[in-house]
Formats: structure tokens, sequence, C-alpha cells
């Protein structure tokens, strides 16, 4: 990919979160750490690390990380880690708890099959989580990396500004992978009408609650009480209903991972069952990597959250918190009977 779409893609996320003009140069005082075992990869990710404007520090292979010879950590640390064994996670914890400590951002790409191991130890520094990425993926990453720099910031993002800048993200990925295929710029209807489909419904959610939040501080004594979490098997059927469409039509048209992410979770907490990171991503019905960056806006907006696993720290799982689970309830109990007739 060009360097000169490399800084387009990276200063778009930058320009519309800080407010500032951002330019790749200015991320030049930024070093990025790279660890990969793959030469091909760390080539192709150093090269991307200085197109968007950053400095190289330390280049290296995974082993530099397991046996503690690495000669330091820069503010952004890159890790491929696609089959993750005990050492590596071990190696992932403690660089985890390092970038934390440090202030810095940790971006770490894994496959779908390391996916749970790799969540379940990356608890401290808020990393973002590739699964299989694609080239631009990375680069998007990248520019999240310039918006989230705490050194940049010049004010604190909305739940709102985090919802646009999500879906910006996307779509922004969705244009640097056409690019990549065809070799020139991209877009179309099918990418249009996903984006659109997947406004607002954390956003719809977030404004029924801040309503519902509103009418409860001034008359907190008389709020009627939560009602119960819908039937489970009527959930799952919801949910069977709307998988179904993507057999005639195309499913990036009704993509809403939010909702489908909230309907399993829904299921799950009235099941009293555990949902790992990797079984909500492919609920999601969107990619690893997207379905993750849901996961995170939907953590920060007090929809989600962590769950450890008190019988093995090394896995996490994730669940409705509190407040979603009440927007659930009450949403199916106004629904009521019509509940089963939904699609």
């Amino acid at each position: 990919m060009p360097k000169a779409q490399l800084a387009a893609f990276t200063d778009t996320l930058a320009d519309f979160s800080y407010g500032a003009p951002a330019h790749a140069g200015s991320a030049l005082r930024l070093t990025v750490s790279v660890f990969a075992d793959r030469a091909l990869l760390r080539e192709e990710i150093c090269e991307d690390a200085e197109g968007a404007g950053f400095r190289l520090g330390e280049v290296a292979p995974l082993a530099a990380l397991h046996d503690g010879t690495a000669s330091g950590l820069g503010d952004v640390v890159l890790v491929d880690c696609p089959a993750p064994d005990g050492a590596a996670l071990a190696a992932l914890a403690r660089i985890d708890m390092r970038v934390a400590q440090a202030g810095g951002e940790l971006v770490v790409s894994t496959s779908v099959d390391g996916l749970d191991d790799v969540f379940g130890c990356l608890d401290q520094s808020a990393a973002q989580i590739l699964v299989a990425p694609s080239r631009a993926e990375r680069v998007i990453a990248l520019g999240q990396v310039l918006a989230r720099m705490p050194q940049r910031k010049v004010r604190e993002l909305s739940d709102e500004d985090r919802l646009v800048l999500l879906r910006l993200t996307e779509q922004v990925t969705q244009i640097a992978e056409r690019i990549d295929r065809l070799g020139g710029p991209g877009g179309g209807p099918a990418a249009l009408a996903a984006a659109a489909t997947r406004e607002g419904t954390v956003a719809r959610l977030a404004s029924t609650e801040a309503e519902a939040e509103a009418a409860a501080e001034g008359d907190k004594y008389t709020r009627a009480p939560r009602p119960p979490l819908p039937d489970p098997r009527l959930v799952r059927r919801i949910i069977r209903q709307r998988q179904l469409r993507a057999r005639y039509l195309d499913g990036d048209l009704f993509a809403d991972p939010a909702w489908e992410m909230l309907l399993d979770l829904t299921a799950a907490r009235a099941e009293h069952a555990r949902v790992s990171v990797t079984s909500l991503c492919i609920a999601s019905g969107v990619p690893p990597t997207t379905a993750l960056r849901w996961i995170g806006q939907m953590t920060e907006s007090g929809l989600l959250q962590r769950m450890e696993d008190e019988t093995d720290r090394r896995r996490a799982f994730i669940t409705l918190t509190d407040k979603a689970a009440d927007a659930m309830a009450r949403y199916f109990a106004e629904l009521g009977h019509n509940a089963a007739r939904l699609v």
C-alpha cells in the first residue's frame, strides 16, 4: 500500500478525534517496537509504520520477548502472535503490564484459535487485538493509536464521538481493502448500506438509557422494578430468524454487530452461561477484528464488561452489565407477545 495512502488513513482518524490537524510527520516522536517471527511480516509492518510517520525502534522475533532480551519498548508495541503457547502468553501478560504502566499503546495480532488465550492475558493496557488482520487493518490500528495517544489528546471523546469514529474506522478499512485488491478507490452500495445499517444500535440503547436515568432521577422511588429477562429460547429463535436472511440476501446489508451481540449475551445471561470473546465475535456476524472494536466501544459505553474466570485466571469472558441487562429486559417486556414475531 503506498505511503501516501497510509498517511491519509491515519490522518483521517487522528483529525476526527482531536481537532488539530495531524500529519504523518507529527507522529515522528512516537517510536514503534515490532515483534514477529515471520521476517516478511516484520518488514511489512515496519514499512507501514514508517509510512504512517512513526520512528522504528526494536524490530525482533518473538523470542526477544520470551527470553527478556528485548532492549526496550517504544511508545507503541506491535506483536504478532498467531499461535500463542505458554511462554508467549506469559510474555504478552508482562508486555501488557509494562505498556500500561508506561502509558503506551499495544497492538497484538493473533489467529481465531489463539483469540481467547490472548484476550485472557491482556487486561491492563486496553490493547487493540487484531484477528488474522489484513494489511489495511494494521494500518487502521496505527491510525487509532494516534487517536488514543495521551500526548495528542485535547478533549475527551463522548460515546457518540467514539461511535462515529468506530463507523469511520470500518468505512476506511473497507476502502483500504478495496484499494489493496483493485488498485483504485472503492466503496460501493454494499459498503454504504452496511455502514448505514450499523448506525446506532449502541447509540439507540445509550439514548434510551439516558432518558430512563433522567426520569429515574426525578422519580427514583416510584420506578417499577426491572422485569425478568426474556425466555432464552425466544431470544435464540429471534437470532436464528435474523441469521436466515443471509441465506437469501447479502449479509452485509443487515450487519448490526452490536445488536447481535446484545441478543446473544441476553440469552446467555438468562441461561446462566458464560460467553467467550471468540464465541461473541462469531455471534456478531462480522469479522473478528471488527467485532472486537465493537466490544471495546460497548465496554466503554457501560453495556458490556469483562469477567475473569475464577478457576483459571488466564481466561476471561464477556457479559452484559446490569445496566444493559436492565435495558434488554425492559425492551422485551415492552414488546410483550409481539417479540415472538420479530425477524
